[in-house]
Parts: structure tokens; sequence; C-alpha cells
């Protein structure tokens, strides 16, 4: 029994490994060598459409969303040390 415990904590030890190097790398995950290459598909993907450089140009799209959003005053906030005007 203390083999099927061992082997079961160094597979989920293996899985947390290989998330947390995907997490840390920040790219998307590849293909292998087989998959819609190999069966003449490459064009239906949804994700990239054929263009093996879509992921790239998407991520840096969306990181400069983020950067202009940082930048922009955030809707949701205002500033407390002025003060305010009284319509009556």
């Amino acid at each position: 029994m203390t083999i099927y415990i061992f082997a079961f904590f160094l597979m989920v030890l293996l899985v947390a490994g290989m998330a947390i190097g995907a997490i840390l790398q920040n790219k998307p995950i590849k293909g292998t060598c087989g998959g819609l290459n190999t069966l003449g598909m490459k064009k239906d993907c949804e994700v990239c459409g054929g263009d093996d450089d879509e992921c790239e140009k998407e991520q840096e799209r969306q990181r400069q969303a983020a950067l202009a959003k940082a930048a922009a005053p955030s809707d949701l906030a205002y500033d407390a040390t002025q003060k305010p005007n009284k319509q009556s």
C-alpha cells in the first residue's frame, strides 16, 4: 500500500511541476509533431487560423491594452481629498 501512496504523490509532484513550469514560461502550450499539421487541418485551428505567430501577436495586443488601462484613471475610483461640490 505504501508503494501506491508513494506513486500517487510522485505523480502529483510531477504534474504540479509541469503546471508551475507552464505558468512561469507564460507562453501558449505548443502542439506535438502530430496533430493538425499532419492531418492538413492547420488552417481550421480556432486559435491561430493557420498563422504560427498569431498567439504572440494576440499576447502583445493584450499586454498593450493592459498597459493602457493601467495608465488611464479608473472609473470606479474618485479623489477623496477634494471637497465635494454642494449643489442645492
